[in-house]
């Protein structure tokens, strides 16, 4: 990173775009501190979490899925979900009782399977499930903590066609009170579902605006698009 500034507002959908090797990952990897900062700082709502670990950060309301798939595979879709529930609340601390005591922790994840489209798929072994319906689970796990922000790095990487419309209906049916920072590939995705993009080369932000400004800068446009 050099430098970067970016603010982004409560609710915002807000792209982050730029070509390999631009440092896209490696911002959301300070944001959500898995990364060390060196400089400068982050802050969320406000308050300075710079030196605030991942887990606490994931407890006031910040929530990322990753480019490579990181799910259990030999879980059921339901058990996988209910562990990301389980995770932000008081239950985590719970080794000896069974999870079936705690009925909220299976409501609450059926919930969140529910807003990305994967209710009636509860018992499936994660191994089982397309790479598109993985993707969905990603995204219902970090639903499940109920964030106040969510950090998407490439959600439609490896979909097909037909699933990558699937993925941007998803991602335009979340929550408007939930505000989204998406890497993506895709410029026509990533153009229909955010407001604002910005764009990074080098780790430097060499745009950053309303999308139909930034499609439009002759530097993008050199740089991102090959034009």
């Amino acid at each position: 990173m050099d430098g970067v500034e970016l603010a982004v507002r409560p609710g915002e959908r807000r792209a982050l775009i730029g070509p390999n090797g631009a440092g896209k990952t490696t911002l959301f990897n300070l944001i959500s501190g898995e990364l060390p900062v060196t400089s400068g700082a982050i802050r969320l709502f406000g308050r300075d979490i710079t030196r605030v670990a991942p887990h606490r950060r994931a407890a006031l309301g910040l929530a990322r899925t990753f480019q490579i798939t990181n799910l259990f595979p030999t879980l059921s879709v339901l058990e996988n979900c209910v562990l990301a529930v389980q995770a932000l609340g008081a239950a985590k601390f719970s080794m000896l009782r069974p999870l079936s005591g705690f009925p909220d922790l299976a409501a609450r994840a059926r919930e969140a399977l529910t807003a990305v489209g994967l209710d009636g798929r509860d018992g499936v072994e994660v191994r089982h499930l397309s790479h598109g319906e993985q993707r969905q689970l990603e995204i219902a796990l970090a639903l499940a903590g109920r964030p106040r922000v969510l950090l998407l790095d490439e959600p439609c990487a490896g979909l097909s066609p037909a699933e990558t419309q699937l993925m941007a209906h998803l991602l335009r049916g979340l929550d408007p009170g939930i505000t989204v920072l998406m890497i993506e590939h895709d410029m026509d995705i990533a153009l229909e579902i955010a407001q604002r993009v910005t764009v990074l080369h080098y780790g430097r932000v060499i745009a950053d605006g309303p999308r139909d400004a930034v499609k439009a800068d002759p530097t993008v446009r050199e740089i991102y698009l090959g034009a």
